[in-house]
């Protein structure tokens, strides 16, 4: 079931900002001017038509989508570990090559130049701080995201032996399976004894 119409408003802001930003993307984009588009995340659906300035626009309703293109419900994790390439990886993408191919890398090579944004407010010098600033949060939260994984799986295989290791676990299992095989060579043997 998708989602009614104003909550897409939102994001079909948010894509014409950045097309906004980025020339290269627009251009991209002109020469499929009148044609349409299905994005899809989950309930979230937008039914796009490029318009004649490479942007986008509200499909009429009921309109043959060119390309539709599905996004994995993981979308929003993906995007904070690796960007809209790494959501695009998961993407599966259905019509039209061309238009597949140049909506694809549109989507994946679209960046928001916040420093810009940001320096309309601020000016230039606050802005590329403020920026800086929230690049170095976010890349300390990803180390110390990765460290505590790091430190929880030694604990859990090391200190308080929780979870076994993969190699330990194979040796259990063919030490189970050659006792198997000598309990049965056994039984045959008693088998035979009486």
């Amino acid at each position: 079931m998708a989602l009614p119409l104003p909550p897409a408003q939102p994001i079909l802001y948010g894509l014409n900002h950045l097309l906004g930003q980025a020339g290269w993307a627009r251009d991209r984009l002109k020469d499929f001017a009148g044609r349409h588009a299905h994005l899809a995340l989950g309930p979230v659906v937008l039914e796009l038509a490029v318009t004649d300035e490479g942007l986008f626009a509200t499909a009429s309703e009921g309109a043959a989508a060119d390309v539709s293109i599905a996004l994995p419900l993981d979308a929003p994790l993906r995007m904070m570990q690796g960007g809209v390439a790494e959501v695009m990886k998961g993407a599966q993408v259905t019509g039209a090559a061309d238009m597949a191919d140049a909506l694809g890398y549109v989507l994946r090579n679209l960046r928001w130049d916040a420093e810009e944004d940001l320096s309309k407010f601020v000016g230039d010098i606050a802005a590329h701080r403020i920026v800086r600033g929230a690049e170095s949060l976010v890349a300390w939260q990803k180390d110390a995201a990765t460290r505590l994984g790091e430190n929880l799986s030694e604990y859990l295989l090391h200190e308080s032996p929780q979870l076994v290791k993969q190699a330990d676990l194979k040796a259990f299992k063919d030490d189970v399976a050659a006792l198997a095989d000598d309990l049965k060579a056994l039984e045959k043997r008693l088998g035979s004894v009486k």
